[in-house]
């Protein structure tokens, strides 16, 4: 019998109020390791209710004992990085290296959020009138909520978390009911940092959790990230429940390649840009746009070192790329390739047919690149979300700008070029929150917003650093004055 996961509330494991079980499969070899509950509006009630009562303490507990739990945080994710990884990539797909690597960018946010005594400092003013000071103040506005995607199961909470708690928030953790094991276990480990009951809660689901979350009057901000259909569902739903939300979409990122690039390291940097966690990262390079005779450079290169990438099950030390998450996201992006191909794309190379010897159930796709796509095509459009590249030729950067700002998507471009000039008009005049010039996977670090446009992004504030923390803080404006006269009648 599969185990059944149960939700954390107010310091304790506790069995969903959901009849529903929901299968979670290994992407790898298709055989279901666990078992999540669907989730209910009541276990939500019961994590908002719980998180409400913790929070009149923890908002009065001083910053600086606040963070000292992270420090914490921070050593116990770091003594057990191996163990998490290998849930990681039993659950989610992706290579063991892949997995330890996003433990990295949680711990960085953790490290940064421990500044929050300095970062949630505000401005004074003296004097504003004669003996009149005003000032502002930061202060934490209740309960957080973070639904979080499969494609990164730990690094993408502690886009939020930490900030949140460290601000003087309590916390409601939902992990996606594909990857619930990872974030699970991270929750057992937790108990030994002795956080104050109900501060840090984790409630599991899938769409009836999500809008009970939307729809909780004691949940005030919201943090989400996943595909863009559903995060205009969250915006919306939110933001007419009152709420402030911070929705991070899907995105189609393209990477430009100047006629002067460095052929050896551009090819390198874009296939493990495209295929690093099977293209199943909201920062994938999924279109190579060349300029001019860069196509003829590049294109055979790229086609020849994707090739050689092995693909197979994550644990495998020699594997460079695992599944794809489901067999139903396999079956979608198979149909997307034949689109493609139907539309008049040049298959450069096909991944469809890959067989992994002991794994012939896994849910396994090569790398496969698409040649002469028309900008107009829809697997030019779509957000593919797998292992696939796109190559497309213009003549000029113009062309390529042009393209690029066209797409509904804005979540990342990038460019490869040796001209400063070039660079500079790219990163000016390209319509994308993230922008990477010699860089494949332009990934802010934990002290810059992980930023997005367009519709690969909805709200106003982004998740990581500065951003986050002005996110899970209101405003406060006081303006005051001190008579001597009436000081002295008391």
């Amino acid at each position: 019998m599969s185990t059944i996961l149960k939700n954390y509330i107010n310091g304790q494991w506790i069995e969903s109020k959901g009849s529903s079980l929901i299968d979670v499969v290994n992407p790898s070899t298709g055989q279901r390791i666990c078992r999540v509950p669907a989730g209910s509006k009541k276990d939500i009630e019961d994590a908002a209710s719980s998180a409400n009562d913790a929070w009149g303490a923890w908002r009065n507990t001083p910053a600086t004992q606040r963070v000292q739990y992270l420090f914490k945080m921070k050593a116990v994710l770091e003594a057990h990085t191996d163990e998490i990884a290998a849930i990681c990539t039993h659950e989610c797909g992706k290579t063991f290296a892949e997995s330890k690597a996003e433990m990295i960018r949680a711990v960085e946010n953790i490290e940064v959020a421990c500044g929050i005594p300095t970062l949630m400092q505000s401005v004074f003013s003296e004097d504003i009138a004669t003996g009149v000071d005003e000032f502002v103040i930061r202060q934490p506005l209740g309960v957080g909520a973070c639904i979080s995607p499969f494609n990164f199961p730990i690094m993408i909470p502690f886009w939020f978390m930490p900030y949140a708690i460290a601000c003087g928030n309590t916390y409601i953790i939902k992990p996606s009911e594909k990857v619930p094991m990872t974030m699970t276990r991270i929750f057992e480990l937790f108990e030994t940092l002795n956080l104050p009951k109900g501060v840090l809660n984790m409630v599991h689901g899938g769409r009836e959790t999500v809008d009970a979350i939307l729809e909780h009057p004691f949940i005030p901000a919201i943090s989400f990230v996943g595909s863009t259909a559903v995060a205009k569902h969250v915006y919306q739903t939110g933001a007419l429940n009152g709420k402030r939300v911070q929705a991070q979409g899907g995105a189609k990122n393209a990477v430009v390649v100047m006629p002067d690039a460095d052929a050896e390291t551009t090819v390198k940097i874009i296939v493990d840009s495209a295929f690093g966690c099977a293209g199943q990262r909201c920062l994938a390079a999924s279109v190579v746009i060349t300029v001019g005779d860069a196509a003829e450079k590049i294109t055979p290169k790229v086609i020849a070192l994707a090739q050689s990438k092995k693909t197979g099950n994550g644990m495998v030390a020699d594997v460079d790329m695992g599944p794809v998450i489901s067999m139903e996201s396999k079956d979608r992006i198979l149909k997307l390739i034949q689109t493609g191909i139907d539309e008049g794309a040049e298959l450069l190379l096909d991944g469809r047919d890959i067989k992994v010897t002991g794994f012939e159930d896994g849910n396994f796709i090569g790398p496969t690149i698409l040649g002469k796509v028309n900008a107009e095509s829809e697997v030019y459009k779509t957000e593919i979300f797998g292992p696939v590249l796109s190559i497309v030729n213009v003549e000029t950067l113009e062309e390529a700008i042009e393209l690029i700002n066209k797409n509904r998507y804005g979540n990342s471009a990038c460019i490869f070029t040796r001209s400063g000039a070039a660079a500079r008009k790219f990163r000016h005049n390209t319509m994308a929150g993230n922008i990477g010039v010699n860089i494949g996977v332009a990934a802010p670090m934990a002290f810059f917003p992980f930023s997005g446009w367009k519709e690969s992004f909805f709200g106003d504030l982004h998740g990581q650093s500065s951003h986050a923390v002005e996110f899970y803080t209101q405003t406060k404006v006081v303006i005051e004055r001190w008579n001597d006269e009436w000081s002295r009648k008391f």
